[in-house]
């Protein structure tokens, strides 16, 4: 009497290795793309890291960090910017905005205004000295994005912006699409001007 089960073995441990072969050639597949992803956050890592340098160099002359870049930077852009819009933004703790704050204004960079509507809220306007710092360091940020996208070519703009838009959780891009106007808006009607001291 024949085993009809000794046959299938064989072809059984064949189609098994060959179900491994496939799952490590799967796995291999992924594990390059991993890495082709993993580069990409080093890349990342690395840009950032001179995109935030030489503003890095001269906030040091004045005792400031990245925290009071980013102030400025949406202070200026959002004129009368409420202090609880502007943690929004920045999503940090109101004591890191408060030491921040205080000697942003303290150091006449900032003006700090009562609302018209209601005399407790807190409005933020970036002074003439705040302005000029600002558009320093804005001027540095925007000439090193300028030239990567020219070495990229055209289209880079766009792509750099859809992709940027796209690193944003989804729950906030609205509100991020929204600010981004109404910065541009603001900065068109105040032509760049920071408010006298």
């Amino acid at each position: 009497m024949t085993d009809i089960n000794a046959r299938r073995v064989p072809h059984q441990r064949s189609s098994a290795m060959s179900s491994a072969k496939s799952v490590a050639t799967i796995a291999a597949s992924d594990r390059i793309k991993d890495a082709d992803i993993v580069s990409c956050v080093e890349l990342f890592y690395f840009a950032y890291r001179d995109f935030t340098g030489d503003p890095d160099t001269i906030l040091e002359q004045y005792g400031f960090g990245r925290a009071h870049h980013r102030v400025l930077h949406f202070v200026h852009r959002n004129p009368g910017l409420k202090v609880a819009e502007l943690l929004e933004i920045l999503k940090i703790t109101k004591q890191s905005l408060a030491r921040v704050l205080k000697q942003l204004v303290d150091e006449g960079f900032i003006i700090q205004r009562a609302g018209d509507e209601d005399r407790r809220e807190r409005r933020l306007y970036v002074s003439a000295k705040g302005a000029r710092l600002t558009d320093k360091l804005t001027q540095i940020q925007v000439k090193r994005l300028e030239n990567a996208m020219q070495e990229v070519g055209p289209g880079a703009q766009r792509l750099a912006r859809q992709f940027l838009f796209a690193m944003i959780a989804d729950k906030d891009r609205p509100y991020v699409e929204a600010l981004l106007k109404d910065a541009s808006h603001a900065a068109a009607a105040k032509n760049g001007a920071g408010v006298d001291e």
